[in-house]
């Protein structure tokens, strides 16, 4: 799955589906069952930990190894470059953002992680997504979710990585962003934004409009709840961007098809519409498109041409959280 491999620490905690881990590179990905025998799960380096319900710890369980976090009650790692990851609609994205932070770490550069991956949130996740996608094609609208659940377990998540010992949280999640206020209320860590990471980067890269006299315009594709919560527009056009998104007719006849094509398993059919999408935001002069969709995102072949004009915001998003790693590693 990666180019260059990982070894993930990994331990179960008596709370859902909760990993602890280190970054090695240059190994093997260890990957286990989060309600498997925790026993099996130890390495030399792990903490055995159990929460009561109010989510404070319990008795432990420890085994030293020369990565051994000195432990404390109230927190499960005490580095002060530890991440918290809140996982997603997939495990399979997180496990994405995983790969970019290894291969952007360094050979030497091993970092501590908390991963909170609840298979129960990743259903109400995807619930939502598909509520939002039944609104946009029935003009009575779709059915309504109580976001207040959705809301509230990324919340208790979010604390109980910062009791664990989390400095700084990130979620490789597109979806879970639409509520991320809502969650980092409270926060006493840096909680990184995807929207902000990626516009903060293209502002940086002082690139020059395509049309002489025009705003530099960024387009943005992506499903219809990540484009509605519109914070990638808020954020880009803070940063002084104009921001193209896809017209109704895109959406009805290219986006919307292209992920009707992929629920069917019709993957060319699929990448052939999204080609269409991606095209017509690059006539309209658009610097780059940011592709907010891991579904779009593994769609195109990694050689597509088109794919060139595009950003996946979970590399900023990686790429800013090496560097907050590397920062707090040197204590500024």
């Amino acid at each position: 799955m990666f180019d260059r491999s990982l070894i993930v620490s990994v331990n179960t905690l008596n709370y859902p589906s909760c990993t602890l881990g280190f970054v090695n590179s240059y190994r093997t990905l260890s990957r286990t069952r989060l309600n498997s025998n925790p026993l099996l799960a130890m390495p030399p380096s792990s903490v055995l930990l159990q929460t009561d319900e109010s989510g404070k710890f319990q008795e432990s369980k420890k085994s030293f190894g020369s990565k051994a976090a000195p432990f404390c009650s109230d927190a499960l790692l005490n580095q002060a470059n530890t991440v918290g990851i809140v996982g997603g609609a997939s495990v399979d994205s997180t496990l994405n953002l995983l790969g970019k932070l290894v291969q952007l770490s360094g050979e030497e550069n091993d970092f501590p992680f908390l991963l909170c991956s609840d298979p129960l949130l990743n259903k109400e996740l995807l619930s939502h997504e598909r509520s939002s996608f039944s609104s946009l094609n029935c003009k009575g609208g779709g059915v309504q979710l109580d976001d207040s659940l959705i809301v509230e377990n990324l919340r208790r998540k979010r604390v109980f990585l910062e009791k664990a010992g989390a400095r700084c949280i990130v979620m490789p999640c597109h979806l879970s962003h639409i509520w991320h206020d809502e969650v980092c209320k409270g926060c006493s860590v840096p909680f990184l934004h995807v929207s902000e990471c990626v516009a903060k980067e293209l502002k940086e890269a002082n690139m020059k409009p395509l049309e002489a006299g025009s705003p530099l315009r960024i387009g943005v594709l992506a499903k219809n709840a990540i484009l509605t919560a519109g914070f990638y527009q808020e954020k880009l056009q803070h940063e002084g961007f104009e921001v193209v998104l896809p017209d109704k007719a895109t959406m009805e006849h290219t986006l919307i098809p292209a992920l009707d094509a992929l629920n069917r398993k019709d993957v060319e059919g699929a990448r052939n519409l999204l080609r269409i999408a991606l095209q017509v935001l690059l006539v309209r002069a658009v610097n780059t498109v940011i592709l907010a969709s891991d579904d779009m995102q593994d769609l195109l072949p990694p050689d597509d041409p088109l794919l060139k004009k595009c950003i996946d915001p979970m590399d900023a998003l990686a790429r800013s959280t090496i560097k907050w790693v590397k920062s707090a590693e040197k204590g500024t």
